[in-house]
């Protein structure tokens, strides 16, 4: 007998189970791999010689040998990828901009406007058909309806940057477990609205489905609802009426930067799933509504960009640092920004203070 639970993976990811299993007092010494193929369903035993062999099953969490023997009272913990469920995925022939690639992992600077995986509504033209077109067939991590070869997380589709990509099952699961214990470090640009008054901040809040509209996520502060959501922030440059911030990520949960900064009554710039695409903050005048409205013309999506991200890579243990540099739009974005609040005289009686109600009303 055993008390077993399995804790869904972080929102953002979605693309790996987590099982944590308590072993009763009447144990008998049996391998631990047979007694996770006797417990686990869709499951093979070689699919937990791998998780093993990643470092992803765990006993009194301590990395375990499959040959290993299970005791009484023995807490173990396995990380394994969704069983795969029929899909028909077809490659197609979709350019991508490679920043390293070698037998075990591949890092991709996604563009905005590429959906990572199938899903309703966009059957084709992802990241994932054009992965299986430059790749072949990859090791799958399948979610909740659709397999996902290669992933281990993934960008909203109007978020650009950063992201690795698993070509063996032993890679991916390495990954997975890194993405599971936020030992990976990753790192965002986002310009959002309104002012800080310091220059660095933690936000805490968990993160659910909106109950008025699922299509989006909501804070919920109490901590009643939700999942747990960390997001550092520092302060990069200032522009008075908007600024960019650096955001790092503790928990990977759906929209986390975006419905944090909003909570806090700073949208991403052009968010318009969470209020960021109108005027939240400046003057009155009209040659100013003018300027944003051409800003938004210039970034047509949320001012968000994966900028870093750090992974240990799976087969040689060596700490690995990519970069993408702010796209053409962010650039150009803020270039507009810089050369506004640098000429335009920025008196105080020329600014509106933030629509405390228009912000209230976003949370």
């Amino acid at each position: 007998m055993v008390e077993e639970s399995q804790e869904p993976a972080a929102d953002e990811q979605e693309l790996y189970e987590h099982h944590r299993i308590v072993c009763d007092p009447k144990q008998t010494l049996i391998r631990l791999d047979k007694f996770l193929f006797d417990r686990l369903a869709n499951t093979s035993r070689t699919r937990i010689q791998v998780a093993a062999k990643a470092g992803n099953v765990r006993v009194n969490d301590v990395a375990a040998k499959p040959s290993q023997k299970v005791k009484p009272g023995d807490v173990i913990s396995i990380v394994l990828p969704y069983p795969q469920r029929e899909v028909e995925l077809l490659p197609e022939d979709i350019p991508l901009k490679i920043l390293y690639e070698d037998a075990h992992v591949v890092v991709i600077d996604k563009p905005a406007g590429l959906v990572v995986h199938p899903g309703h509504g966009n059957w084709t033209g992802t990241l994932v058909n054009a992965l299986l077109f430059h790749f072949g067939k990859l090791p799958s991590t399948p979610g909740a309806e659709i397999p996902r070869p290669g992933l281990v997380h993934r960008l909203d589709k109007d978020t650009s940057g950063v992201m690795v990509v698993g070509k063996t099952e032993e890679a991916l699961t390495h990954l997975a477990r890194q993405f599971f214990d936020r030992s990976s470090d990753r790192r965002y640009n986002a310009l959002v609205w309104g002012d800080f008054d310091e220059d660095e901040g933690v936000i805490e809040g968990n993160i659910g489905r909106s109950h008025k509209d699922r299509t989006v996520m909501q804070v919920f502060p109490d901590g009643e609802l939700g999942k747990t959501a960390i997001t550092r922030w520092r302060v990069i440059e200032r522009f008075r009426y908007v600024t960019l911030v650096e955001c790092k990520l503790e928990t990977g949960r759906t929209h986390q930067i975006r419905v944090h900064l909003q909570w806090t009554g700073h949208p991403l710039f052009n968010d318009a799933a969470y209020g960021g695409d109108r005027i939240l903050k400046g003057t009155t005048f009209t040659k100013y509504r003018q300027f944003v409205e051409n800003c938004f013309d210039l970034l047509p999506r949320q001012a968000l960009h994966a900028r870093t991200l750090d992974f240990t890579h799976p087969a040689t243990g060596e700490r690995l640092r990519f970069e993408s540099p702010l796209p053409a739009d962010m650039q150009a974005v803020l270039a507009k920004w810089r050369g506004y609040t640098t000429v335009k005289p920025l008196d105080d009686d020329d600014e509106e203070p933030l629509d405390k109600e228009a912000v209230n009303n976003l949370k």
